[in-house]
Protein backbone atom coordinates (compact mmCIF):
# COMPACT_ATOMS: atom_id res chain seq x y z
CA UNK A 1 0.00 0.00 0.00
CA UNK A 2 2.94 2.21 0.79
CA UNK A 3 4.50 1.64 -2.84
CA UNK A 4 0.67 2.38 -3.96
CA UNK A 5 0.66 5.90 -2.64
CA UNK A 6 4.70 6.97 -3.59
CA UNK A 7 3.96 5.95 -6.75
CA UNK A 8 0.36 8.14 -6.67
CA UNK A 9 2.69 10.99 -5.45
CA UNK A 10 5.08 10.57 -7.80
CA UNK A 11 2.92 10.63 -10.63
CA UNK A 12 1.28 13.78 -9.27
CA UNK A 13 4.34 15.52 -8.77
CA UNK A 14 5.54 14.81 -12.52
CA UNK A 15 1.93 16.08 -13.58
CA UNK A 16 2.33 19.12 -12.19
CA UNK A 17 5.98 19.66 -13.20
CA UNK A 18 4.75 18.72 -16.37
CA UNK A 19 1.56 21.32 -15.93
CA UNK A 20 4.16 23.67 -14.76
CA UNK A 21 6.08 22.96 -18.12
CA UNK A 22 3.82 23.18 -20.43
CA UNK A 23 2.53 26.16 -18.77
CA UNK A 24 5.72 28.18 -19.50
CA UNK A 25 5.98 27.07 -23.19
CA UNK A 26 3.02 28.21 -23.63
CA UNK A 27 3.64 31.47 -22.56
CA UNK A 28 6.70 31.55 -24.61
CA UNK A 29 4.62 30.98 -27.33
CA UNK A 30 2.00 33.47 -26.75
CA UNK A 31 5.37 36.15 -25.75
CA UNK A 32 6.55 34.72 -29.45
CA UNK A 33 3.34 35.25 -31.20
CA UNK A 34 2.96 39.14 -29.35
CA UNK A 35 6.35 40.11 -30.75
CA UNK A 36 5.68 38.59 -34.73
CA UNK A 37 2.23 40.52 -34.62
CA UNK A 38 4.02 43.53 -33.43
CA UNK A 39 6.62 43.01 -35.80
CA UNK A 40 4.32 42.98 -38.88
CA UNK A 41 2.09 46.13 -37.43
CA UNK A 42 5.57 47.91 -37.32
CA UNK A 43 6.05 46.71 -40.99
CA UNK A 44 2.74 47.70 -42.56
CA UNK A 45 2.90 50.88 -41.04
CA UNK A 46 6.95 51.25 -42.30
CA UNK A 47 5.54 50.32 -45.62
CA UNK A 48 2.23 52.80 -45.60
CA UNK A 49 4.82 55.87 -44.21
CA UNK A 50 6.74 55.13 -47.10
CA UNK A 51 7.54 57.82 -50.07
CA UNK A 52 7.36 54.46 -52.43
CA UNK A 53 4.07 53.95 -51.06
CA UNK A 54 2.50 56.95 -51.76
CA UNK A 55 4.71 57.49 -54.69
CA UNK A 56 2.41 53.98 -56.18
CA UNK A 57 -0.75 55.82 -55.03
CA UNK A 58 -0.21 59.31 -56.77
CA UNK A 59 0.32 57.11 -59.47
CA UNK A 60 -2.68 54.88 -59.39
CA UNK A 61 -4.54 58.02 -58.83
CA UNK A 62 -3.33 60.40 -61.97
CA UNK A 63 -3.34 57.44 -64.31
CA UNK A 64 -6.11 55.79 -63.94
CA UNK A 65 -8.75 57.56 -62.24
CA UNK A 66 -7.61 60.44 -64.46
CA UNK A 67 -6.60 58.83 -66.89
CA UNK A 68 -3.69 60.08 -67.87
CA UNK A 69 -2.92 56.31 -69.07
CA UNK A 70 -4.63 56.19 -72.38
CA UNK A 71 -3.85 59.84 -73.04
CA UNK A 72 -0.34 59.51 -72.83
CA UNK A 73 -0.83 56.58 -74.83
CA UNK A 74 -2.18 58.56 -77.76
CA UNK A 75 1.16 59.92 -78.42
CA UNK A 76 3.05 57.34 -80.12
CA UNK A 77 5.86 55.53 -78.73
CA UNK A 78 6.40 57.99 -75.88
CA UNK A 79 3.48 58.03 -74.18
CA UNK A 80 3.79 54.43 -74.00
CA UNK A 81 7.23 53.87 -72.77
CA UNK A 82 6.66 56.85 -70.32
CA UNK A 83 3.09 54.74 -69.08
CA UNK A 84 5.98 51.27 -68.92
CA UNK A 85 8.05 53.59 -66.62
CA UNK A 86 5.47 54.30 -64.24
CA UNK A 87 5.86 50.09 -63.47
CA UNK A 88 8.92 50.83 -62.04
CA UNK A 89 7.67 52.29 -58.17
CA UNK A 90 5.21 49.25 -58.14
CA UNK A 91 8.00 46.85 -59.03
CA UNK A 92 9.94 48.50 -55.57
CA UNK A 93 7.71 48.06 -53.29
CA UNK A 94 6.53 45.05 -54.21
CA UNK A 95 9.95 43.54 -54.49
CA UNK A 96 11.75 45.11 -52.00
CA UNK A 97 9.27 46.98 -49.61
CA UNK A 98 6.73 44.03 -49.30
CA UNK A 99 9.40 41.55 -50.50
CA UNK A 100 6.75 39.14 -52.20
CA UNK A 101 7.95 37.56 -55.69
CA UNK A 102 4.59 36.37 -56.48
CA UNK A 103 3.26 39.38 -55.81
CA UNK A 104 5.88 40.99 -57.96
CA UNK A 105 5.05 38.74 -60.67
CA UNK A 106 0.85 40.33 -60.54
CA UNK A 107 1.86 43.02 -60.86
CA UNK A 108 4.60 42.74 -63.87
CA UNK A 109 1.31 40.50 -65.27
CA UNK A 110 -1.36 43.75 -64.84
CA UNK A 111 1.22 46.51 -66.44
CA UNK A 112 2.60 44.10 -69.49
CA UNK A 113 -1.19 43.42 -70.12
CA UNK A 114 -1.54 47.28 -69.99
CA UNK A 115 1.38 48.04 -72.48
CA UNK A 116 -0.16 45.35 -74.84
CA UNK A 117 -3.42 46.99 -74.47
CA UNK A 118 -1.18 50.60 -75.27
CA UNK A 119 0.96 49.14 -78.19
CA UNK A 120 -2.77 48.66 -80.34
CA UNK A 121 -2.89 51.66 -82.43
CA UNK A 122 -6.79 53.19 -81.36
CA UNK A 123 -7.95 49.83 -79.97
CA UNK A 124 -5.62 50.09 -77.69
CA UNK A 125 -6.40 53.87 -76.25
CA UNK A 126 -9.96 53.27 -75.79
CA UNK A 127 -9.53 49.99 -73.92
CA UNK A 128 -7.06 51.56 -71.90
CA UNK A 129 -9.84 53.57 -70.25
CA UNK A 130 -11.54 50.25 -68.87
CA UNK A 131 -8.34 48.03 -68.22
CA UNK A 132 -6.93 49.91 -64.85
CA UNK A 133 -3.65 48.22 -64.48
CA UNK A 134 -2.41 50.30 -62.16
CA UNK A 135 -5.55 50.11 -59.86
CA UNK A 136 -5.04 46.53 -59.89
CA UNK A 137 -1.76 46.21 -59.21
CA UNK A 138 -2.43 49.07 -56.33
CA UNK A 139 -5.14 46.98 -54.97
CA UNK A 140 -2.59 43.65 -54.90
CA UNK A 141 0.04 45.77 -52.93
CA UNK A 142 -2.05 47.06 -50.29
CA UNK A 143 -3.76 43.45 -49.71
CA UNK A 144 -0.14 42.19 -49.12
CA UNK A 145 0.57 45.30 -46.76
CA UNK A 146 -2.68 45.13 -45.09
CA UNK A 147 -2.38 41.25 -44.65
CA UNK A 148 -5.34 40.23 -46.81
CA UNK A 149 -5.42 35.91 -46.74
CA UNK A 150 -7.83 36.22 -49.59
CA UNK A 151 -5.42 38.40 -52.10
CA UNK A 152 -2.10 36.48 -50.57
CA UNK A 153 -3.27 33.21 -51.23
CA UNK A 154 -4.93 34.34 -54.38
CA UNK A 155 -1.61 36.06 -55.96
CA UNK A 156 0.34 32.98 -54.53
CA UNK A 157 -1.38 29.70 -56.20
CA UNK A 158 -1.07 32.25 -59.72
CA UNK A 159 2.11 32.81 -58.98
CA UNK A 160 3.40 29.91 -61.71
CA UNK A 161 0.85 31.00 -64.24
CA UNK A 162 2.24 34.62 -64.16
CA UNK A 163 5.35 33.33 -64.55
CA UNK A 164 4.11 31.78 -67.86
CA UNK A 165 1.62 34.79 -68.94
CA UNK A 166 4.60 37.25 -68.44
CA UNK A 167 6.76 35.11 -70.77
CA UNK A 168 3.84 35.06 -73.57
CA UNK A 169 3.15 38.29 -72.95
CA UNK A 170 6.54 39.53 -73.56
CA UNK A 171 6.58 37.32 -76.80
CA UNK A 172 3.05 39.36 -77.75
CA UNK A 173 4.58 42.88 -77.02
CA UNK A 174 7.02 42.17 -78.99
CA UNK A 175 5.74 40.74 -82.29
CA UNK A 176 3.13 43.44 -81.70
CA UNK A 177 5.52 46.19 -82.41
CA UNK A 178 6.63 44.88 -85.22
CA UNK A 179 3.99 44.37 -86.55
CA UNK A 180 2.56 47.87 -85.73
CA UNK A 181 6.05 49.55 -86.51
CA UNK A 182 5.85 47.68 -90.31
CA UNK A 183 2.02 48.54 -90.88
CA UNK A 184 3.40 52.48 -89.79
CA UNK A 185 6.31 51.51 -91.85
CA UNK A 186 4.23 50.60 -94.98
CA UNK A 187 1.83 53.21 -94.91
CA UNK A 188 4.39 56.18 -95.25
CA UNK A 189 6.64 54.71 -97.40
Amino acid sequence: MIELNDRREEVAQSLYVSTVEEHSEIQKDVLKEEKRRQNKIDKQAEIEESLSYSIIRGIKTAMDDYFLDPIFSLVPGVGDIFVSVMILPYLYVSLFKVRSIPLTLAVLHNMLIDILIGVLPLVGNIADFFYKSYKRSYRLIVGFVMDDKEIIDEVNSKAFRMFIYIILLSVAIYYMVKLVSYIINSIFS
